[in-house]
């Protein structure tokens, strides 16, 4: 589950007031909204990275609105991807379990099952400088969810591939929703993504979230 209540946010002149939310668990939601509504300080402020001014956040059992990035059990897919240009796809993979102290055993295993999910196995030995847009995306995806976290989050996956790829990856998406029933939220611009991915579709609109019930 993610749960906002109450929650107000910063982002230099820009503020979100009193947004309420719950996602509940193993569901897939699609944000959307115009852009600068704030919906990437809403990601941000779920995994961490930008403080909230008050009110909370609860994923799972747990309040985590002042807990750091690294004990809120959150895999982030940002924009920009956040890929390190000088390791290879393994290295990508396995980041968040060398951190977390995984046996080598453990995380050689962890690897080759995300490998053969996300269709990568080819790529282990290669720089990420090396890959396509789509093969990047996966990457990224797969470092995201390689520790299992309870909640990811998508910032736009999608927005800067091609037709073709695009069709792939919303096909990706959905046997990863099929096989790992994380509780996600994606944001996006794309109807045709909310229509592939979502079980919850919300709307970002004047400073507020609303449940879109398609009616």
């Amino acid at each position: 589950m993610i749960q906002l209540v109450d929650l107000c946010l910063n982002a230099g002149k820009f503020r979100l007031d009193r947004l309420c939310c719950t996602i509940p668990t193993g569901s897939y939601a699609v944000l959307m909204g115009r852009s600068g509504q704030g919906k990437t300080t809403i990601l941000e402020s779920i995994c961490g990275l930008r403080p909230v001014r008050s009110g909370s956040i609860r994923l799972g059992d747990r309040l985590v609105h002042n807990l750091p990035p690294g004990e809120r059990g959150v895999g982030y897919v940002p924009q920009d991807l956040g890929l390190f240009p000088t390791m290879t796809v393994r290295e990508h993979l396995d980041f968040a379990l060398r951190l977390r102290r995984w046996s080598t055993i453990d995380c050689n295993q962890r690897v080759r099952e995300l490998a053969e999910l996300l269709g990568i196995g080819e790529l282990l030995g290669r720089n990420v400088r090396n890959l396509s847009g789509g093969e990047a995306q996966r990457v990224a995806l797969g470092r995201a969810l390689s520790f299992r976290p309870q909640v990811l989050l998508l910032d736009e996956p999608l927005s800067s591939l091609d037709e073709e790829t695009r069709s792939q990856m919303h096909q990706l998406l959905v046997g990863v929703k099929q096989a790992m029933h994380t509780t996600t939220l994606h944001v996006t611009h794309s109807r045709d993504e909310a229509a592939a991915l979502a079980d919850v579709r919300l709307t970002l609109a004047d400073g507020g979230i609303r449940v879109d019930t398609g009616e």
